[in-house]
């Protein structure tokens, strides 16, 4: 959702969707001094959406980084895990031979933040609603395999699935799972505001004037066993020149979301005094989407054309300053199931196959089409990344590309209902998985709308990969899904993205602060704590 969508931007969803501000009112100092994060992720509350902090409506990665540190969840991720763990439970299996029946047994001494007690109801409430509320811009597509949720006693939650599914440990460790209090939160609808009632290893002290003020929640009992701080402030910019200017005054101590390509290059020169630059794994991928039932793009050969002229190196050199590299599958590299099937397929950019595609067609040129980006998005290029598709497209002489700019919470909703011609979004993993890069867009009751159906991934290649409990037997399947994507053409890979975290001298935990589906983890970040 850019994650999510990163999730749209970031959307996990979609990537898109972590700051200026001086800590506990002192600056980023040393001591006890709270922790300062910077971001650009738009995390705000709008008419667009009034609930940013509910888990059954949020599915970006800003968000699900800030509900990662608030919430609990059954399951959890520790450091550079990819496999998770029990939280809140205190174990769970299969207890079945199928994957179909999943059965959770909690901790003892399970408390909200605010003193309630959490037991196997909430856990039963909070997917329930989720799935209840289905919201056009949430994460429900995580949970829909879920058939029922019993809760036999308090402390034991079984989950009864539609069908064989080896990842649902995975999905459950995302914040679509998180556990929210039944006494404060409604079945039906979300919460509004700022405000939120979890378990997590933080509580939501405050919320004002783009600063997030969270502490060490004194009643969490979890996975995470030690946290390398007892505050953090989560300070929101409206560009990262502000956020790269409160780092370099030394008002923020760490910055992650998003660095630009100079302000990257500048850190790594060593240009900015008691900075230094933390690169991660990336595993956020960026992809083109088409409406393919949208006349101006529906003809399968006005797609192909685009894929036989995109230049991704333009994208990475000029767009995102080679801070991203050119991906040609749909799955990124470093998953399992990662293939080149749109290289495989239409190899280096030539205009002449893309005119003879388009002129076998029927097509007359220049074709016309309508792509839509966000505004009010810092997080991600979005404006120079159009930009440069309209300028490469339009060169060619076979296309002719109107932009159409509009605010982020609108594109949100409009990929998410199946609005647009074409768009692009960035996408962080809601687990490390190759499904969470397929099922969120082509599975039944996904994501995005983009009035594509694949019976093939739908019905026999994607069923196959979730009977599998060793996910390294899956890679032929998702070969395959990526092929029938890059002849269908529903999407069209662009990058992955390079991640990078820049801190303060004296700060530790950098490299630990992004877990394995690129969600923050506050805990790790400390002013000199070692281990």
């Amino acid at each position: 959702m850019n994650r999510k969508l990163l999730v749209l931007p970031a959307l996990l969803g979609l990537a898109a969707p972590v700051l200026a501000g001086c800590g506990d009112s002192t600056g980023g100092g040393g001591g006890g001094d709270a922790i300062v994060i910077g971001s650009t992720d738009p995390l705000e509350m709008s008419a667009d959406q009034p609930s940013p902090l509910d888990p059954a409506s949020a599915y970006d990665g800003g968000t699900y980084s800030f509900l990662n540190n608030t919430f609990q969840m059954l399951l959890g991720y520790t450091r550079s895990s990819s496999t998770p763990e029990p939280d809140a439970a205190k174990s769970c299996t299969f207890s079945d031979t199928k994957s179909e029946t999943y059965r959770c047994t909690l901790r003892d001494g399970l408390k909200f933040a605010n003193g309630h007690a959490l037991t196997s109801e909430d856990v039963k409430f909070s997917v329930d609603r989720v799935l209840k509320i289905n919201s056009d811009i949430g994460p429900a597509s995580l949970l829909v395999n879920i058939d029922s949720v019993e809760a036999p006693d308090p402390k034991t939650v079984v989950f009864h699935l539609k069908s064989s599914d080896a990842t649902f440990p995975y999905k459950l460790a995302t914040p679509a799972a998180a556990i929210v209090d039944s006494e404060v939160y409604s079945a039906t609808e979300p919460l509004k505001g700022l405000k939120m009632e979890g378990s997590g290893p933080y509580k939501l002290d405050s919320w004002k004037d783009g600063k997030a003020v969270l502490s060490a929640n004194p009643n969490y009992t979890g996975l995470i066993g030690k946290r390398n701080n007892e505050k953090v402030e989560v300070h929101f910019f409206p560009s990262a020149t502000e956020m790269m200017k409160a780092l370099a005054a030394g008002d923020v101590d760490l910055v992650n979301r998003t660095l630009e390509s100079d302000q990257i290059n500048e850190i790594e020169q060593g240009t900015v005094e008691n900075v230094k630059l933390t690169e991660t794994p990336g595993l956020a991928a960026r992809y083109m989407f088409f409406n393919v039932e949208d006349p101006s793009v529906k003809d399968e050969a006005v797609r192909e054309a685009i894929a036989r002229l995109l230049d991704r190196d333009s994208l990475t050199r000029d767009v995102t300053g080679r801070t991203a590299t050119p991906l040609f599958g749909a799955v990124p590299t470093g998953i399992i199931g990662h293939t080149n099937s749109y290289f495989n397929a239409y190899g280096e950019p030539d205009r002449d196959k893309a005119a003879q595609v388009l002129s076998a067609a029927g097509i007359s040129t220049p074709v016309k089409f309508t792509w839509t980006y966000p505004t009010e998005h810092p997080s991600t290029p979005d404006k120079e990344e159009a930009e440069n598709l309209k300028k490469q497209l339009e060169s060619t002489g076979l296309f002719d590309v109107s932009l159409q700019p509009i605010t982020w919470k609108k594109f949100l909703k409009g990929a998410a209902t199946g609005q647009f011609a074409a768009y692009s979004l960035s996408w962080l993993p809601d687990f490390p998985d190759a499904e969470t890069y397929i099922a969120p867009f082509f599975a039944d009751d996904g994501f995005l709308d983009l009035n594509y159906k694949s019976e093939s991934i739908k019905k026999q290649l994607l069923p196959a990969t979730r009977r599998s409990a060793d996910r390294g037997k899956t890679d032929k399947d998702f070969a395959k899904m990526q092929e029938v994507l890059a002849q269908d053409l529903p999407m069209i890979p662009l990058y992955q993205d390079k991640q990078f975290v820049a801190s303060r001298d004296g700060i530790t935990g950098a490299e630990w602060f992004l877990n394995s589906s690129s969600s923050a983890q506050f805990w790790e970040i400390g002013r000199g704590v070692t281990g």
